[in-house]
């Protein structure tokens, strides 16, 4: 009896923040903020998500946010225990307060975000005393790719608007 699809049972911490960086490339190629998540239960992969923020035209859209949701559904409730998410880039307050509150198990991120990083950064929102909920992090997984592709896009970005003078 093989493995259903999607089954991720045997992959390391490390491939799955690859599947994570491969939606992030998505993003770049998209004008997005190259930040990518992938959500996982019962070692299935249940949310695969970039950013879609200038898609959407919605400040909300970031990668977290829309795996949160998309792993809520692919589990069937909104309290995500047992779910681990992956993600490129240590996640700002709103999407580690949305982590907390929808019960997330567990964080794993990549490149730490020194201006607004909430889970062990700039602030702890992950593990803040008093709220009903803490997620366990682990940070620094496939760091450097991460931290490379947001830093090539921004580059970019700084080309082109140099460019465009």
């Amino acid at each position: 009896m093989g493995k259903a699809p999607g089954t991720v049972d045997a992959r390391t911490d490390e491939q799955l923040m690859a599947l994570a960086l491969r939606e992030a490339r998505r993003a770049a190629e998209a004008g997005e903020v190259p930040v990518g998540a992938v959500a996982v239960f019962e070692g299935r992969v249940v949310a695969r998500a970039h950013n879609q923020v200038e898609l959407l035209k919605d400040g909300t859209a970031h990668a977290e946010m829309i795996a949160l949701t998309q792993a809520a559904a692919g589990v069937g409730d909104w309290r995500l225990a047992g779910v681990t998410l992956y993600v490129t880039k240590e996640p700002c307050p709103m999407c580690a307060g949305a982590m907390v509150n929808c019960r997330l198990s567990r964080l794993v991120f990549g490149c730490p975000d020194l201006r607004a990083g909430a889970a062990g950064g700039v602030l702890t929102l992950t593990d803040f005393p008093g709220l009903l909920h803490r997620v366990q992090v682990l940070g620094g997984v496939l760091a450097d790719p991460c931290a490379a592709l947001l830093r090539e896009f921004f580059q970019d970005r700084r080309t082109r608007a140099k460019g465009a003078q």
